[in-house]
């Protein structure tokens, strides 16, 4: 009985990792000369983030795009 329900632990909690991982997206943003700019794959709050205010170089900030089109 302890063996199932552990094993029924495990596998929830890697399902669930599984989902969040859903959640992450490559991003990227067009410089001051239109060329494009990995930012790489983020996840969660940083992917929020990073859409709702953008990306700063310290000199200008700019809009970040992370989902496929």
């Amino acid at each position: 009985m302890r063996k199932t329900i552990l094993f029924a632990i495990c596998g929830f909690s890697l399902s669930f990792a599984a989902c969040k991982k859903k959640d992450c997206h490559d991003c990227h943003y067009e410089n001051a000369s239109g060329a494009e700019v990995e930012l790489g794959n983020k996840c969660g709050d940083d992917l929020e983030t990073l859409e709702k205010n953008g990306y700063s170089d310290g000199s200008q900030t700019y809009e970040v795009h992370c989902h496929e089109h």
